[in-house]
């Protein structure tokens, strides 16, 4: 396992990291869950990413249990906030009432005294900034969280929040989680040029598109049963990559990996990599052998007559546009 820094902070995650959203408290069950971080362990992966939210709060307190007893200097836990977590209406967003409550809810269900990093999981059309990140610094001065980060936010948010850091002389951002693959490239125009400026590092979900780009589905077929494609929590993601053309398209590139000797979801694992902003991938798994899989892309190079090649085979299917990083305009 290669490690790489958490954008320009001091903090070093492995450049794999497990991710547990879908998987843990609804699509497998706990024994098969704990499998799989055993197996992610057992490779070398020290960064583990959850939120809250995540199957109603359930896929913390998995991880938590999966993670216990092992030496907490050694792992990098990730957590997020925004999302709902009760029927009230303080139970989501990023008000200072609702981030104080939601973060001693992820210590208690991971069994942790801190997280490493402690993200807005969506951007609070609803809360001043100022009053978001100051309480995040507030956290970070009690020692509940060591850094702080994004996901899914667009450049004039990040670059909103960067500028009011540095004026209120609070904690940085030192990271950005988008949804980045071969596929869905929307933070290359605007979003990684202002993070590599910034020291911003990526944490990219979803590298390998839901599972598109092992390329299992295929084109004029019925997603497999089991899949993520069938999945409630995850169908909404995947549906829109299950067209003949994308389908058809991946299937083109399984001669590219052949021929470097690489799985499908390796190939597509290296790719993301490759982008120097990226500090680490997150990979799920249902299955501990495909974490074993997943994380054979750690240190894979793919030279840029490779990664011409992929670009000439999805040609048009590429998602690019920036305005796709798109937060909800009232707390959901």
């Amino acid at each position: 396992m290669r490690f790489r820094h958490l954008g320009r902070s001091g903090l070093k995650v492995s450049e794999i990291s497990y991710g547990n959203w879908i998987t843990h408290g609804s699509q497998v069950e706990e024994d098969a869950a704990k499998e799989c971080v055993k197996a992610a362990l057992d490779e070398g992966i020290t960064t583990y990413d959850t939120a809250d939210v995540y199957a109603g709060t359930r896929a913390e307190e998995v991880l938590g249990r999966a993670l216990k007893g092992l030496r907490r200097e050694s792992l990098e836990i990730f957590t997020k906030v925004y999302w709902p977590t009760g029927a009230g209406q303080n139970d989501r967003g990023l008000s200072r009432k609702h981030i104080t409550e939601a973060i001693n809810g992820s210590l208690r269900r991971l069994g942790t005294d801190y997280v490493d990093l402690y993200q807005a999981h969506r951007y609070d059309n609803e809360t001043p900034l100022e009053e978001t990140l100051r309480a995040f610094n507030d956290l970070v001065r009690q020692g509940k969280v060591l850094y702080v980060g994004v996901s899914e936010w667009n450049a004039s948010q990040i670059a909103d929040a960067l500028r009011i850091a540095g004026e209120m002389g609070f904690d940085r951002l030192v990271s950005n989680q988008p949804q980045y693959s071969m596929l869905w490239r929307v933070i290359e125009s605007e979003v990684v040029p202002l993070c590599e400026k910034e020291g911003v590092g990526q944490i990219v979900w979803s590298p390998i598109a839901q599972g598109v780009l092992t390329g299992k589905y295929l084109p004029g077929q019925a997603p497999p049963e089991g899949s993520r494609a069938t999945d409630p929590s995850g169908s909404g993601f995947i549906s829109p990559l299950l067209n003949d053309d994308v389908l058809t398209r991946v299937q083109e590139l399984k001669p590219i990996a052949a021929d470097l000797g690489l799985t499908m979801a390796q190939l597509a694992v290296a790719w993301v990599l490759a982008n120097p902003n990226v500090s680490s991938a997150i990979v799920g798994a249902t299955r501990p052998e495909q974490v074993r899989d997943n994380v054979k892309a750690s240190g894979v190079t793919l030279g840029d007559d490779v990664l011409a090649r992929i670009d000439e085979v999805l040609g048009a299917v590429v998602v690019r546009d920036p305005a796709r990083t798109v937060s909800p305009a009232t707390r959901p």
